[in-house]
């Protein structure tokens, strides 16, 4: 496995973890939640796909 996409992983659990403990200051939906964690994501793929040429 890359070393990159590794990284990304880990940041991808460190955010999914504070924005669970933001998510009840935020008062987020699941739906909201699903969606912030889905555009990271998406954000995080692009940024590994840059770093891949």
């Amino acid at each position: 496995m890359d070393s990159g996409l590794i990284l990304l992983v880990f940041l991808a659990l460190l955010f999914a973890w504070g924005l669970n403990r933001v998510r009840r200051t935020l008062r987020l939906s699941p739906i909201g939640y699903a969606g912030v964690m889905v555009a990271f994501i998406i954000v995080m793929l692009a940024v590994w796909g840059q770093t891949l040429r």
